[in-house]
């Protein structure tokens, strides 16, 4: 491969390179896409050239908008040449790449699993591809014109490309995002072995964790700056609680670590403009959200009452989410008729299996919906009353800002960015106007009673109170510009110690 020696750019009107395994509205299976999606537009809405590459699984191919092929590449693992695809997403000028692998992504659902639910097996080798063709892509390929001063990888699928570029002289500069570091890509000894990566790689100061091969620890080793999504998940990673056995390679690299918290696209979640409502409102026409409720409650075959107490739950069904702790309080709370509940969810079957035993024994209190569907998804956030989120631990959360953004004041566990994002209810904060929320300390279905009592005593004896509480979450700002800026400053920080470094990649830190 042709390659030219780097050359460190101004700080204005940066190229960046935002490798991701799923985006927004190409494919989509949780928050990453979110972010991958939106994080880059924001950018360039900044004035810098971002743009975005992913899979060309079929959904994402059918998509995107003006395909071409723009050129085809040589990959080791790959039989065939891969090609790739260029285009943007519906409805917006984000340029976009698409890796067209037949062999390892011409596979219709899950990116990550098969119709039962389980892993792909070839999942290394699949994005192990994926990441070298985004690694040749960040050092430049002649038949494109173009070469990022900065790479952005998210999460383990990509967190072999800045492995795969160390020690390279034209390599960009790289930044590596942990969305959650529960899912790190862990395969055998056997498996490093077979999809043929450089040995250099094994080991302490590699890949090697506990005798396995991590990929989220190559990107994590291997990149310039580090960061996770929430200020107060970056310090609960770095405890041998949350860390999952790397929270002392976190502590290690120090201030190569940080927090940056999401931020969601205003122009897709906005209730005063939002197309997917019955009604759009804001908070000055709060009152006009019931009509979002009597509809959701027609859609979900709820007894129609606009004086109910609506809750909300869209997310996957894993112990994480804390589904179990809602199915345990639901019982009791169901006796009162006037309280109601909506849930749009996938993930195991235990919990699927509970979730419709309860809707088919109060038909006219619980509606559930299993998969994922964003209109649904905007539907119950204009619709609800309040919405569940009691995760265990939770990186950054991005329903909880949507429903800040709907006025449907959410109920969270104090975690990661639950607790960056939601300002509790209590006597005073709700005095001086900053409540936006209800916050529970541990994850516990006792804990969580109370929180929805609280919030179900402020929602029928003080209405006015409620409307504030919902109003103030309204009006609270976590768009992308703020985290944009953030991350601008990162890809500074990231292209300043590789200048530094000059032709010479920096040493790794040990595990």
């Amino acid at each position: 491969m042709e390659q030219t020696q780097y050359r460190y750019p101004s700080p204005d009107g940066l190229r960046i390179l935002m490798a991701s395994s799923e985006a927004h509205p190409l494919i989509k299976t949780g928050g990453l896409a979110d972010v991958a999606a939106s994080l880059p537009a924001a950018l360039r809405e900044l004035g810098h050239d971002a743009r975005l590459i992913i899979p060309a699984y079929p959904r994402a191919a059918r998509q995107l908008r003006e395909p071409k092929t723009l050129c085809e590449i040589k990959v080791p693992g790959s039989r065939a040449n891969v090609r790739i695809l260029g285009g943007s997403l519906p409805e917006h000028d984000l340029p976009v790449y698409l890796v067209d692998a037949p062999e390892h992504f011409a596979r219709e659902g899950n990116p990550y699993t098969d119709l039962s639910g389980r892993d792909w097996g070839d999942n290394a080798e699949r994005f192990l591809l994926f990441s070298r063709v985004v690694a040749q892509f960040a050092q430049g390929l002649p038949a494109l014109g173009w070469r990022p001063d900065v790479l952005h990888g998210n999460d383990w699928q990509t967190g072999l490309a800045p492995a795969l570029m160390h020690g390279e002289a034209a390599r960009p500069a790289t930044v590596f995002t942990i969305h959650n570091l529960a899912y790190q890509g862990l395969f055998d000894r056997a498996t490093f072995d077979r999809i043929g990566l450089p040995t250099s790689l094994w080991g302490l100061v590699g890949l090697e964790f506990h005798q396995r091969m991590s990929f989220i620890k190559g990107g994590i080793v291997f990149s310039d700056r580090v960061n996770t999504v929430s200020p107060t998940y970056a310090e609960e990673v770095r405890t041998a609680a949350r860390g999952c056995g790397l929270d002392g390679l976190l502590r290690q690299i120090g201030t190569r670590f940080s927090g940056i918290l999401n931020g969601i696209d205003y122009r897709e979640w906005d209730p005063s403009t939002d197309t997917l409502i019955l009604q759009a409102y804001d908070p000055g026409s709060f009152g006009l959200k019931a009509e979002n409720k009597l509809d959701l409650q027609r859609e979900f075959g709820l007894t129609r009452n606009e004086g109910a107490f609506l809750l909300g739950y869209v997310g996957r069904l894993v112990e994480q989410k804390g589904m179990d702790l809602i199915l345990t309080i639901l019982p009791g709370l169901l006796k009162d008729p006037d309280v109601q509940v909506v849930i749009q969810a996938s993930g195991e079957r235990a919990l699927e299996q509970a979730l419709q035993t309860l809707a088919a024994a109060h038909p006219r209190q619980v509606g559930v919906s299993f998969g994922y569907d964003e209109v649904r998804a905007h539907r119950i956030e204009a619709g609800c009353d309040s919405f569940l989120m009691p995760s265990r631990f939770e990186p950054c959360g991005l329903n909880q800002l949507y429903s800040l953004r709907y006025g449907t004041p959410p109920i969270v566990h104090r975690t990661g960015g639950l607790a960056d994002t939601v300002v509790n209810a209590t006597t005073g904060t709700l005095a001086d106007g900053s409540a936006t929320g209800f916050l529970f300390d541990a994850p516990t279905a006792d804990s969580l009673w109370h929180a929805v009592a609280q919030a179900l005593a402020l929602y029928r004896g003080n209405p006015d109170g409620w409307r504030r509480l919902a109003t103030a979450g309204m009006v609270r700002d976590f768009s992308w510009e703020a985290s944009a800026r953030s991350y601008l400053q990162l890809y500074g920080e990231a292209m300043a110690e590789r200048h530094l470094a000059g032709t010479q990649a920096t040493e790794p830190a040990a595990a």
